[in-house]
């Protein structure tokens, strides 16, 4: 007879605290009865439980992918599209201003009865604009930051085209060019100091050109119908409308912040400082890349103001153009505009090396046609290619620069060779005017010519930079 099974007290299982295990994973507290010995399975489960928790991060020290997006200002990241959308604005601008003289400057010869000699001071004018804004934008990044210098230059430009609408005495209209000259060359340098500073900034640069040739596009379609109205200087009621409203995007989206505030709220890294505790004027001069670049940029700005600003006087003084003859103006810079986008593919082929020899070489030899071949139609053409192949030259530079110059110098540089580059933009057009007015205007094409043949060989000694991936 065997002996009768005689029930086992229950032995407590090691207390579990609720941080360890759910509620619904701990054993009950009451007693119903005798119960079977817990077994090592139940112990297991258990220990694995208490691991199982025991594992799992603090919510409080795991950053969560919210944070990881959130600027430093607390908010949450911003798309960079709105700040280039921005920034296109302005340069569409700039190029509205450089676009808007070339048809009005046989008009303005006639109200103001002036020879090319004297209505070429409105370059020289610029000119000076162009250089003192060049080098106080190194000032102005440095004391007020990068979104107050863009708006002080957009406000400046306003002040240029209230005095410019009425269509003011001579002098006057000269000192607006001055204004003017100084404002877009502030506000260039910034802008192109800031897209360069982006980790993929070869097409946003191009985008950014893309939108000057735009603005030049489309103002010589309506300085054309202007020039010939009587009221001619209401051309820059338009421009003083676009003027306004740049300024107010600028202050919208930039608010007033500093470059590295802005490219932190799109995400962008912000170059490293420099250790140098010299002036940053000295540290940039002290480069001689800078220097290269801004003589190249000198003369290739020149190039194209020169032909934006003169090729209508001289397709109407040499080839007997007419009154629509402005429409040539507006077929170069709309080939500059879709050279910039059009052509990104084809620098990415070649490089940005020889894509700007080739660009250079082909364009010499359409100008050559301008001056040899005496068709206005070929002329016409020629013209528009030019412009298509000298289009994406600008930002094909300035981003060569990028990969050139050092990070903590780039915009300072970048605005040193924008305004040194603008110069050219003002003075060889001044130039090309004393020259037509003791030689001809025919003159012309042997000076864009010549310029054409120094930038080719001026580019073969820019150093080359390192390539950054993008």
């Amino acid at each position: 007879m065997t002996d009768p099974i005689i029930p086992q007290p229950h032995e407590p299982v090691p207390p579990i605290l609720e941080d360890d295990i759910s509620v619904k994973s701990r054993p009950s507290q009451t007693n119903t009865g005798p119960e079977p010995r817990a077994t090592e399975g139940n112990d297991t489960i258990i220990e694995l439980t208490r691991l199982e928790y025991s594992s799992k991060p603090s919510p409080v020290t795991a950053p969560t992918d919210v944070e990881a997006r959130d600027t430093p200002d607390g908010g949450p990241r911003k798309s960079p599209y709105v700040q280039m959308a921005a920034i296109c604005l302005s340069l569409f601008l700039a190029g509205w201003n450089d676009g808007s003289t070339g048809p009005l400057l046989p008009r303005i010869q006639q109200v103001y009865h002036v020879s090319y000699g004297i209505v070429s001071l409105l370059f020289l004018s610029s000119s000076l604009g162009f250089i003192l804004g060049g080098v106080a934008s190194v000032y102005f990044v440095g004391h007020f930051g990068f979104g107050k210098a863009m708006v002080i230059g957009s406000l400046i430009q306003i002040v240029g085209y209230c005095i410019q609408a009425p269509g003011p005495p001579f002098p006057a209209f000269v000192i607006a060019f001055f204004l003017n000259g100084f404002a877009e060359s502030l506000q260039c340098a910034q802008a192109n100091g800031y897209v360069a500073s982006f980790k993929v900034s070869s097409s946003k640069l191009g985008l950014v050109h893309c939108a000057y040739g735009t603005g030049a596009l489309a103002a010589p379609l309506v300085s054309t119908q202007f020039a010939q109205l009587p009221r001619w200087s209401f051309h820059y009621l338009v421009s003083l409308g676009v003027a306004c409203m740049n300024t107010c995007t600028l202050l919208a989206v930039f608010r007033l912040k500093t470059q590295d505030d802005c490219l932190r709220e799109v995400g962008e890294e912000v170059a490293e400082r420099g250790q140098s505790k010299d002036n940053v004027y000295k540290q940039i001069l002290r480069l001689k890349a800078v220097h290269l670049i801004a003589l190249f940029m000198l003369m290739y700005m020149g190039v194209e103001v020169t032909i934006g600003g003169w090729i209508v006087s001289y397709i109407i003084k040499v080839r007997g153009g007419g009154s629509s003859s402005g429409y040539i103006s507006s077929g170069f810079f709309g080939g500059l505009a879709l050279g910039r986008i059009g052509l990104l593919w084809v620098n990415k082929k070649l490089g940005n090396r020889l894509a700007v020899f080739l660009y250079i070489v082909i364009a010499t030899g359409l100008e050559l046609i301008v001056w040899l071949v005496p068709s206005l139609i070929s002329g016409a053409i020629a013209i528009s290619l030019v412009g298509l192949l000298i289009g994406p030259i600008y930002p094909i530079v300035v981003n060569e620069a990028s990969h050139i110059l050092p990070g903590w110098l780039l915009s300072g540089s970048i605005g040193w060779i924008a305004g040194v580059g603008t110069t050219g933009a003002a003075a060889l057009p001044f130039i090309a005017g004393q020259l037509a007015q003791e030689k001809g205007i025919w003159s012309l094409q042997p000076l864009l010519i010549s310029m054409m043949v120094s930038m080719t060989l001026l580019w073969l000694i820019i150093p080359k930079g390192h390539q950054r991936v993008e």
